[in-house]
């Protein structure tokens, strides 16, 4: 029998959510999930099996009980990086653009907001 948790699971996705939207799926590792969620590795893990179980967790908050620009920019994060090779998070994020009346307009207005405000280091 596992242990009980000892944290709270909506503050840990709310804080891996500021992570990701940071620096991205693939720019955020999971040291620093661990540093930003206060979680040790292992309980990271045991909870949601692996980074990508962790941003799935985020993605579902967000899309089912935010609006706003913290759910739109962490839906680009998600048809950026991981829609084009994964099936479960293009069928999500299908469901709920759809079921909200996103548009393409609304991801590119968004995204280039979001480009304005947080401009490239280059």
């Amino acid at each position: 029998m596992g242990r009980n948790r000892l944290f709270n699971e909506a503050d840990v996705v709310q804080r891996a959510t500021h992570a990701f939207l940071v620096a991205g799926y693939e720019g955020t590792s999971v040291g620093e999930l661990v540093t930003a969620t206060g979680l040790h590795r292992g309980s990271l893990y045991q909870a949601f099996g692996s980074k990508r179980g962790l941003f799935l967790a985020c993605l579902r908050h967000v899309v089912t009980d935010r609006s706003g620009d913290v759910a739109m920019d962490l839906v680009l994060v998600a048809l950026l990086e991981l829609a084009p090779r994964d099936p479960e998070v293009r069928g999500l994020l299908a469901d709920q653009l759809d079921r909200r009346g996103v548009t393409a307009h609304d991801l590119g207005a968004r995204l280039l907001a979001r480009a304005l405000i947080h401009p490239s280091e280059d």
